[in-house]
């Protein structure tokens, strides 16, 4: 079943708020309507559910659509919030014990203890996740949505607003951690009208879905902040470009957008000031170098998305030409709380220069896949096996990936190392969008490496020679050694060239294209000797090729 014609199909009465009930529900159930559930027919549990109440009776019961619980590995997933009851793995023939569960729930019912993978997670960007509709606005309002854009029209100036943003130590988190509001001080104070916001949802790293899990679940979050950023840098314009490949997303993003132009919190005189800002959505093909911003502005010109040097940087001189503020998804996500809750609260999260929490997606040979969000500083080692639930069938772990395409592989040695900008930099890897890939003693490190080079050739655009060249040539030596035929020549050579192509690239894309080779080679250079050397692949991965062994 595809995500679209499940996500626009009507409900039958009164599934998610569109329909509320004439006071507050006695009992509720919150079905997960995320793309990961949805694929595992989430949509048809909440139709069913919503079917067996009016059969039952029971007219003081609400089932309600809502965006991605984060415990994906478990969909379809269903909660009854009253108590925190959470049920997995829900089919629609297979219901009986939701509908048993909210007949006898009484107000004096006890909560039941959250599972260790919820305990140590601290909920910003996705503080409304479970809980609220991602089509209803009215539902938002009611959890404190667009406070924080009111607070700023009505109460602050720009300059106020920029500096609570500055305060709050909020940093970039598509990758690179740049100081969030220092970019916006150096929108405001550009010359050039009109100024622009765009968010850049254009996430391709393998195995991330953080920003396609917000903008699903909480679309009109992310509007809110980029609101308060162009009222912060006096721009009227704003894009949200976001692959064509998340349909469910995109849906609920227009839907958004819609509701809130009608409701005066897009458009003309917002809240009923004299600022006026408008977004508008932009669907990128797929190209993982249009993550890059002078990349994505061309795509949105609708020109080729390939990147252009830098200076003049997209903040002075960005879309058309003009001062322009590019965040990603989950940034934006941040804002509202800020706001609401105050910088100082926000500050006080963290470890180091890294303030906050982050969110993760958490893929590869771990337990409890999902979505998550800790504090800076959570150990790799809580991530892992507190919050993950350890390695599939109990295996040893080897080592996880952060940091997408261009990111490292950390060994089991590092799992106690506090996660943050600088300490993943320092171990040879970095933040990246999110994505935590993890892997156990069944990975062989040197074909890892392998893939990621294929994944960066594959999407190199071609524009300058390093990349366009080095990468298919850094692919071709690897590929020699997990075939065992190369020497140990090749593997110099293969350094040597993994430097060149890291100095003198264009963009993020080719630069970053060796990092995957420099932390595998740091940590398990033992790997690469042994395909090259004994000719074997430790972990029996690799196919080598025997018969030109024993020539």
């Amino acid at each position: 079943m595809s995500e679209m014609p499940a996500a626009a199909r009507p409900s039958r009465r009164r599934v998610t708020t569109i329909e509320p009930l004439d006071g507050p529900p006695r009992a509720s159930a919150y079905v997960c309507e995320a793309a990961s559930c949805m694929s595992m027919q989430a949509h048809d549990v909440t139709l069913r559910l919503d079917e067996l109440i009016g059969e039952t009776g029971l007219d003081d019961v609400l089932i309600k659509r809502v965006g991605c619980l984060g415990l994906c590995a478990a969909g379809p997933l269903v909660e009854i919030p009253q108590t925190g009851r959470l049920f997995e793995h829900v089919s629609p023939d297979d219901v009986d014990g939701i509908i048993g569960a909210l007949k006898t729930l009484k107000p004096t019912d006890e909560r039941v203890p959250q599972r260790p993978f919820f305990e140590k997670q601290l909920r910003v960007a996705t503080e409304n996740f479970g809980r609220v509709d991602p089509e209803s606005l009215d539902d938002y309002l009611e959890q404190g949505g667009y406070a924080a854009l009111r607070r700023a029209l009505g109460e602050m100036t720009s300059a106020e607003v920029r500096d609570e943003i500055t305060r709050s130590g909020l940093r970039g988190r598509g990758g690179a951690g740049y100081s969030t509001g220092l970019k916006w001080t150096t929108v405001a104070k550009a010359q050039g009208s009109p100024k622009y916001v765009i968010c850049n949802a254009d996430e391709g790293d393998p195995g991330a879905f953080m920003d396609r899990s917000v903008l699903e679940s909480d679309p009109y979050r992310v509007l809110e902040g980029m609101a308060i950023a162009a009222f912060a840098v006096h721009a009227s314009e704003g894009y949200i470009y976001c692959r064509a490949e998340y349909p469910l997303a995109v849906a609920r993003l227009r839907t958004a957008i819609r509701s809130a132009q009608r409701a005066g919190f897009l458009g003309q005189g917002i809240a009923d000031t004299s600022f006026s800002f408008d977004v508008q959505v932009r669907l990128g093909a797929g190209a993982f170098v249009c993550g890059e911003e002078t990349a994505l502005i061309a795509s949105v010109e609708g020109r080729r998305g390939t990147p252009r040097p830098r200076p003049p940087y997209p903040a002075v001189s960005g879309l058309w030409g003009q001062p322009t503020l590019i965040n990603n998804v989950e940034s934006f996500a941040n804002v509202p709380t800020i706001l609401r809750k105050g910088p100082d609260w926000y500050a006080a999260i963290g470890h180091g220069k890294s303030r906050g929490t982050k969110v993760f997606a958490l893929a590869g040979r771990i337990v409890n896949t999902g979505l998550v969000e800790v504090p800076m500083g959570t150990t790799l080692r809580e991530i892992v096996y507190d919050i993950g639930g350890g390695i599939i069938d109990g295996r040893p772990f080897k080592a996880v990936q952060t940091g997408g395409p261009s990111g490292g592989c950390i060994p089991a040695e590092h799992l106690d190392m506090p996660v943050s900008y600088e300490s993943l930099i320092e171990l040879g890897s970095f933040m990246g969008s999110g994505g935590l890939i993890v892997m156990d003693d069944t990975s062989c490190m040197v074909d890892v490496a392998k893939y990621f080079q294929d994944f960066c050739r594959d999407e190199s655009c071609g524009k300058c020679t390093p990349c366009r060249v080095g990468t298919t040539q850094m692919w071709m030596l690897l590929d020699l050694i997990t075939r065992g035929v190369a020497t140990l020549d090749d593997l110099a050579t293969l350094e040597r060239l993994a430097g060149i192509v890291q100095r003198t690239a264009l963009c993020g894309l080719g630069q970053g294209a060796p990092n995957p080779i420099f932390s595998t080679l740091r940590y398990f250079r033992d790997e690469y000797m042994a395909h090259i050397i004994d000719k074997v692949c430790p972990a029996g991965v690799c196919a080598i090729e025997t018969a030109e062994v024993m020539a």
